[in-house]
């Protein structure tokens, strides 16, 4: 098991490029069992979580090509078993996505309950209950979710909550339904409307992706295409923050501010200089001291909970208090503790943390518990006196392409070392 060093108080400066965005390619290549041809993936980021549907789609009989530049050859044409083990799904909870394709394109499938970060609950009953009123017959046993149908039936489906990945498996499944899906209270996420520009593009019929009112007109089939995934709004804010901390100068490239606006405010907030365009963002923080912000997550365009433990990590070492209310997942402050071993001024209650700025903190051995509580933990480092040891960090590779060949490209003395 590897684990990061890193040596506190440089200020990030410079440019780097953004990659393709995790919570976006995951569905897109889930999407690939729909086609009637190869698709042609593109922008996607060398990430354990690629690596790992890859393997997935892999076990089914799939066959994928990948060239030099991470872009992924799909051909669904060659598979045969419409199976995702336990072993695999366990380590990532995106693997249910594969469940509304198999169904609506080959009439069944056997997927195992996900796993994924211990960040709180998400049921996939909502997935569940969707593709039932579509007319699937579906029994969860031995820990197995068992599905069939014939040729699903468009339906007018209302979501007791926002889901992400419900409001895709149930879009997906509609794609290829007898008549109109209407889903009610859809998720507005940017990765969600990136999944119905890619399905769209392979010959579906989907309306107001992006909105909270999702139209799919059922079509007969799917076609292989070529489509580039959507940059990463979360990497592209996680960079921010650091340089925010660190009081830097930095520009990312290939992103999409206009995604940004809730993150971009707070920084503002912070006191950081923001300039954008549309493919690249910029920030100036002079060297100063960051003011605390508040914070409240919700579903997109709110102020996304991916983007709270980075924030947290701000506020640390920030001037005055700021409160964080976390309103989407329930156990999502489990990197509160860790950087309290480096001297935050942290207290929860329930699902909010006061954060009151020191002057500095300390560097300590820490540990990460998920994937966005392990890129809060490399923040904090990065603006730590003396050296931080951050452990466990097979859940960053989870979700950042090469974080610490991109920070240190913006000045910062980070390695990754065997444990």
């Amino acid at each position: 098991m590897e684990k990061l060093l890193i040596d506190g108080g440089q200020s990030l400066e410079g440019e780097i490029r953004v990659s393709g965005a995790k919570n976006a390619v995951l569905p897109i290549l889930a999407a690939t069992l729909l086609a009637d041809g190869p698709m042609q993936i593109e922008n996607v980021p060398h990430l354990q979580d690629v690596t790992t549907t890859m393997e997935l789609l892999g076990r089914m009989g799939v066959s994928l090509t990948l060239d030099e530049r991470m872009n992924i050859e799909v051909d669904s044409s060659t598979i045969n078993e419409l199976f995702a083990p336990y072993e695999v799904v366990k380590t990532m909870r995106a693997s249910i996505l594969v469940l509304g394709p198999l169904l609506t394109r080959f009439g069944q499938a056997e997927v195992s309950l996900p796993g994924g970060c211990a960040i709180g609950s998400r049921p996939v009953n909502l997935h569940l209950h969707g593709l039932e009123a579509m007319g699937a017959e579906i029994e969860v046993k031995g820990g197995y979710i068992h599905a069939r149908s014939k040729r699903l039936e468009g339906t007018h489906l209302v979501m007791d909550s926002v889901t992400v990945t419900g409001t895709e498996n149930l879009m997906m499944a509609a794609t290829l339904a007898a008549g109109t899906t209407i889903i009610e209270n859809a998720a507005r996420e940017p990765e969600v409307t990136d999944l119905a520009n890619c399905l769209n593009k392979m010959g579906a019929n989907i309306e107001g992706a992006g909105t909270g009112t999702i139209a799919v007109h059922g079509v007969e089939k799917l076609y292989g295409c070529q489509y580039s995934v959507l940059a990463d709004r979360i990497e592209t804010g996680t960079f921010l923050v650091a340089t925010a901390i660190t009081g830097g100068h930095v520009r990312l490239k290939n992103t999409q501010p206009n995604f940004l606006e809730s993150i971009l405010l707070k920084l503002k907030e912070a006191g950081a200089s923001i300039h954008c365009d549309a493919d690249w963002v910029e920030i100036d923080m002079y060297k100063r001291r960051p003011k605390s912000v508040d914070i409240c997550t919700a579903p997109y365009p709110a102020f996304p909970t991916d983007m709270q433990a980075q924030f947290t990590a701000l506020n640390c070492i920030a001037e005055g208090s700021g409160t964080i209310t976390e309103s989407v997942f329930e156990n999502r402050f489990m990197h509160v503790q860790e950087m309290q071993r480096m001297g935050a001024n942290i207290k929860v209650t329930g699902n909010t943390a006061i954060v009151t700025g020191v002057d500095r903190l300390v560097a300590a051995p820490v540990m990460a518990t998920d994937l966005r509580a392990s890129a809060s933990l490399i923040l904090a480092g990065l603006i730590a006196e003396g050296q931080t040891i951050v452990d466990r960090i097979y859940h960053i590779d989870r979700g950042y392409e090469c974080i610490e060949e991109k920070l240190t490209q913006l000045g910062a003395r980070i390695r990754r070392v065997p444990h």
